[in-house]
């Protein structure tokens, strides 16, 4: 297993967490963006500081991160967000996101989170399996949700499958 240390994500991070971003993009099954944020200050700005983090081998190289945004503004879902999970491809299948992920909910439970959520394509089924193993539950499917903007896909409607997974005291 590889050995790895997680800490919250900075500005310095943004280069490795953007080409981590983007090589999830290309495979058509991560998200509908076309591409990520412009800018560390756009994405920083849509995303929780206290519930960022990111995964770093013994050499430093960044090999995923994690990152949940606020689902609403309104005060009774502030312990709602949903989060984005991104593993390097030459990382993936080695225990990095299950280990990312507990990260992610450990931190979300200490900081009074009391819903951490997702939609998945149901074609990403290495998605699906790992949330399930941590936890998490199928809400519901969305069918034709939103049209690919970008690739092979582009136009086309897409289901997603709502995933949740709540914390203890919920």
């Amino acid at each position: 297993m590889i050995e790895l240390e997680f800490r919250p994500m900075t500005s310095e991070d943004w280069p490795a967490v953007e080409e981590i971003y983007r090589a999830g993009i290309a495979t058509g099954q991560a998200t509908f963006e076309a591409a990520p944020p412009a800018s560390w200050s756009e994405f920083d700005m849509s995303k929780r500081p206290d519930l960022r983090l990111v995964a770093i081998d013994p050499s430093g190289k960044l090999l995923g991160w994690v990152a949940a945004s606020p689902v609403s503004s309104r005060a009774v879902y502030r312990g709602v967000v949903e989060h984005s999970i991104y593993i390097h491809p030459e990382a993936s299948g080695q225990g990095v996101g299950t280990r990312l992920l507990a990260a992610l909910l450990e931190l979300a439970d200490r900081v009074g989170v009391w819903t951490v959520q997702s939609s998945i394509f149901p074609e990403n089924t290495a998605s699906l399996k790992l949330h399930e193993s941590a936890g998490f539950r199928v809400v519901g499917r969305r069918d034709r949700i939103a049209k690919m903007s970008y690739g092979p896909q582009q136009g086309t409607w897409r289901d997603t499958i709502l995933i949740e997974r709540r914390a203890n005291q919920a």
